[in-house]
């Protein structure tokens, strides 16, 4: 009898399948849904439910996730890949699954047609974890050459900017951090704009930022309107717009009046407010 023939649609998710039995045992285990896959890829094509599973979103985005730890460090760029944000290049580089799931094919043949052309008692073991990172790093210096991503790379080594990484305080970001102030304290904090704020928070000096001489002080001047800007973006639309009118030239009474509010001597306190909030802020 001929073999049978399997059609395949090019967008279904069953291409990915392959790339869920080369995973490292010790990932697929925070996979939930992969894990679920039986290892014998015969009972996988014999099933509704487990075609039906790996059509689901949860398999998508299990498989994604799993895929895009595996090559992330690869990339030449320290942490993980959870240190960063969806921003950064590299971040989105690894979610490539087409070309991880061609490179496999051509680097060692491990496509659709080869995983079910096994025979149908055929349990697929896990592979050891430094075969697979071995593979893996062939695969994305391979794709990286190919697409011309290197010239990207290197000026993401050479200027990284505070949306690549995540908020949260992580080596990764510290490192960034003493390299923008070029210091080693281990003490580093997101960017403080201690000596650019008002000497006196209660005078009748109203600015709430202080930015050096960019002139002079281009990297402290940079990191300055980056937590500036945060900040504000944090802010309910009434203070924002307070920030913005006071910025452009607009009287207390002006702005009142723009506002609801019922005199300029509320205007002053919510001022005063927004100070004791972006103080908040920046000793978080």
């Amino acid at each position: 009898m001929p073999p049978q023939t399997i059609r395949i649609p090019y967008d279904s998710n069953l291409r990915y399948l392959p790339l869920v039995y080369l995973l490292p045992e010790e990932l697929m285990a925070r996979c939930p849904t992969l894990m679920k896959i039986p290892r014998n890829p015969y009972q996988v094509l014999q099933s509704n439910e487990w075609l039906d599973l790996i059509d689901s979103d949860q398999f998508l985005d299990e498989i994604m996730d799993a895929v895009s730890s595996l090559v992330f460090p690869f990339f030449g760029f320290r942490g993980w890949k959870e240190h960063y944000t969806g921003d950064f290049p590299v971040w989105r580089f690894s979610y490539s699954m087409p070309l991880w799931a061609k490179g496999v094919e051509q680097e060692i043949g491990w496509n659709l047609q080869r995983l079910f052309q096994l025979p149908r008692n055929a349990e697929i073991v896990f592979l050891p974890e430094k075969q697979i990172k071995e593979l893996s790093e062939k695969i994305v210096k391979k794709v990286i050459a190919e697409q011309g991503w290197q010239p990207m790379l290197d000026a993401l080594h050479e200027l990284p900017c505070d949306e690549d990484f995540e908020k949260q305080r992580t080596s990764v970001r510290t490192d960034f951090i003493r390299k923008w102030y070029h210091t080693r304290s281990k003490k580093v904090q997101s960017v403080s704009l201690e000596r650019f704020r008002t000497e006196n928070w209660d005078s009748d000096d109203d600015r709430l930022f202080y930015f050096p001489d960019p002139r002079l002080h281009l990297e402290e001047y940079v990191c300055a309107r980056v937590d500036a800007e945060r900040f504000i973006k944090s802010l309910p639309w009434k203070e924002r717009r307070i920030i913005q009118m006071r910025d452009e030239g607009y009287s207390y009474m002006e702005i009142a009046a723009e506002l609801g509010f019922a005199n300029h001597s509320s205007v002053i306190k919510r001022m005063k407010s927004i100070k004791k909030k972006y103080q908040n802020y920046m000793e978080a």
